[in-house]
């Protein structure tokens, strides 16, 4: 007769309740994230303590910058240096200027380059992944090479000591950099989204304005922010096509600061430094996220 082994009942009571597990994080994970928060502070300190140090300089009074410890914390506040910064230059001047040459350089980056993006990666041509190289060139081209091929066409044509002098080769030089940030965008719109709207009787024209052109908005943001920023701070096509007081820039502007034999009111420079460089911080904190998602865009939108 054959025996019939029956499995031994385990009683539920005997059994460990299962609990949520605790996260096992090795020695070496804990490392390396310490050396990341070390490193992000670092970083924050050395790029925030400079801002921080001139903000706080601007409101120092003359002699205790020049006789205390410049990098200290200043023992007596005053806003008398951002009274002697209007009144020593032109600064409304440079700043609207310095506005002119931004805004419209921008707008020109953002056109062009939307439309040379949407020609080369939605519609699509013969040697456009050529093209598409030849403009990616133009980001390692240095801007010191055109200065005096310009400058003589400048002269020529009558465009030299006007705002479209700075305005072209600022558009130019930084227009590769927005071919290739709205190119990566258009990558990843779906192709079914421009054929469903080919097949409603859609052209090019209209797809672009109202397909691309609404989905690019944060990309937009992201070419108008990363430019701006060269564009404001530009001294080389500032300092060689502007020849007039009338039209110079911020950059142009601050060497009004610099006074007889050299002597440069240093409390004052900072506080026109401070004044022109506030609205570019603004508008950066205001737009950051957008900025961010257009860096990061390439998920289907709509």
């Amino acid at each position: 007769m054959s025996t019939i082994l029956t499995p031994p009942v385990v009683s539920s009571a005997s059994v460990p309740e299962a609990g949520p597990s605790k996260p096992h994080r090795s020695p070496r994970l804990r490392v390396q994230r310490t050396i990341l928060t070390v490193t992000v502070v670092l970083i924050v300190i050395v790029q925030v303590y400079p801002l921080a140090w001139l903000f706080l300089t601007s409101f120092r009074t003359p002699a205790d910058f020049a006789g205390g410890d410049p990098f200290a914390i200043p023992s007596e506040f005053t806003l008398d240096n951002y009274a002697r910064a209007f009144e020593t230059g032109n600064l409304w001047l440079n700043i609207a200027n310095s506005l002119i040459v931004t805004l419209g350089a921008s707008a020109l980056i953002v056109v062009a380059g939307m439309m040379a993006a949407y020609a080369l990666q939605v519609l699509g041509f013969r040697f456009s992944s050529l093209v598409r190289s030849v403009f990616l060139l133009g980001i390692i081209v240095p801007v010191q090479i055109a200065l005096v091929p310009l400058f003589i066409d400048y002269a020529q044509i009558g465009l030299l000591d006007t705002h479209v002098s700075m305005i072209l080769p600022l558009a130019a030089f930084s227009l590769p950099m927005g071919v290739y940030l709205f190119s990566s965008f258009y990558e990843y719109i779906p192709r079914e989204l421009y054929e469903a709207a080919s097949l409603d009787g859609a052209g090019p024209y209209r797809i672009f304005l109202q397909i691309t052109a609404p989905l690019s908005v944060n990309t937009i943001i992201t070419v108008v922010l990363v430019n701006s920023i060269f564009i404001w701070n530009d001294f080389i096509f500032a300092n060689t096509f502007v020849l007039s007081d009338g039209l110079k820039t911020i950059p142009l502007g601050l060497q009004n600061y610099i006074g007889a034999m050299g002597n440069t009111d240093w409390t004052a420079t900072f506080a026109a430094v401070c004044v022109t460089v506030t609205p570019l911080l603004l508008v950066f904190l205001v737009l950051n996220k957008a900025m961010i998602a257009g860096l990061e865009s390439g998920a289907t939108k709509g």
